[in-house]
């Protein structure tokens, strides 16, 4: 078989909405599964949980599940678990995310560590992990339970990794991307390749749909790095200016920096490390990264990993799945145009 050769055009306008349609029945059923497993008697728990699920967030892991399914041809039921599964590892480390960084906002909403505190925002994601847990072992799976479980360990790994990395202006590229694959693709691909064991493949499509997965999410978050220097609080759903105020040294902090003058490799330390974070220090801090090309250059690596996702999908037949998720890259991509 001859596999379609797929290009990312930024300028095309793509969308998820072919991805939504795809796994909307199926989605149904994960979102009932997640509302009955977030219940407790102690009402702080659904309450809390239920205001970052309900905050309008384009569930794109557990879709990634069910697409990933659909891609298959899998007719279980066994998905909608993992993918509620899914759902609830992300939205425990978003829960954590928060209160390490000391966010207000997440998707234009007050974040539940501004509204509830700390320590109940800490315990209720730690609920939710329990949880994901809980469907891990429901399904029966000892490798579906491995994926899973070592992808929430790779996770807390980057975390700590960005976390230690945090105000050093020295962070290299390398240990950049190593942070990124583990906080934010790891999940990204074992959303996708929990649904070939399921459905029973063979090695070689877990492997290409886990290759998916990894690189549209790294691509995901190479933009979400990008716009946040190029963007506004309506447009990212928390303010702009976050990574830079908290002394988060991503891609384009880093390609502005290496590019810079002696002069202005002073201001990218003083303002890393906390002394230089005025809105006209952030007005200038914008203007070099512009300057240097590292919105530009960023955005150019994430279409790089965006090709590279698209591209491990050849070994499947073309259909209306595939083409979704081959769209679901190019969306991820377009968010920054």
């Amino acid at each position: 078989m001859t596999a379609t050769i797929h290009r990312i055009d930024p300028r095309s306008g793509p969308s998820l909405d072919p991805m939504v349609a795809l796994v909307a029945m199926d989605m149904n059923l994960v979102n009932a599964v997640i509302l009955d497993r977030m219940q407790s008697q102690i009402p702080l728990i659904p309450e809390l949980a239920g205001h970052l699920i309900a905050s309008g967030g384009k569930r794109m892991r557990p879709m990634l599940t069910l697409a990933s399914a659909a891609l298959l041809g899998y007719t279980g039921t066994r998905h909608h678990r993992l993918a509620a599964a899914v759902e609830f590892i992300h939205t425990a480390t978003l829960l954590h995310d928060d209160v390490v960084d000391g966010s207000d906002l997440r998707r234009g909403r007050r974040t539940a560590n501004n509204i509830w505190g700390n320590p109940a925002t800490v315990l209720v994601g730690d609920f939710l992990f329990s949880r994901a847990f809980e469907l891990m072992v429901d399904d029966g799976s000892h490798k579906v339970l491995k994926i899973l479980s070592h992808a929430s360990a790779v996770i807390a790994e980057g975390e700590v990794n960005q976390l230690t990395a945090t105000r050093r202006i020295d962070l290299g590229e390398e240990r950049y991307l190593d942070i990124i694959g583990a906080k934010t693709a790891a999940l990204f691909a074992a959303a996708c390749r929990v649904s070939a064991v399921v459905a029973e493949r063979p090695d070689s499509e877990e492997a290409a749909l886990d290759a998916y997965g990894r690189n549209l999410g790294i691509a995901f978050q190479l933009v979400d790095d990008a716009i946040d220097y190029v963007s506004d609080a309506g447009t990212m759903g928390k303010d702009a200016g976050d990574d830079f105020r908290e002394g988060k040294v991503t891609l384009p902090v880093i390609l502005a920096y290496a590019r810079g003058t002696p002069e202005e490799r002073a201001f990218w330390k003083d303002a890393i490390e906390g002394r230089r974070t005025t809105d006209a220090d952030l007005a200038h801090a914008v203007a070099l990264i512009q300057s240097s090309r590292g919105v530009d250059d960023t955005l150019a690596r994430a279409r790089h990993y965006g090709q590279r996702a698209i591209d491990s999908l050849g070994c499947f037949s073309n259909s209306k799945a595939k083409a979704a998720m081959v769209e679901a890259v190019e969306f991820a991509v377009a968010r920054a145009y």
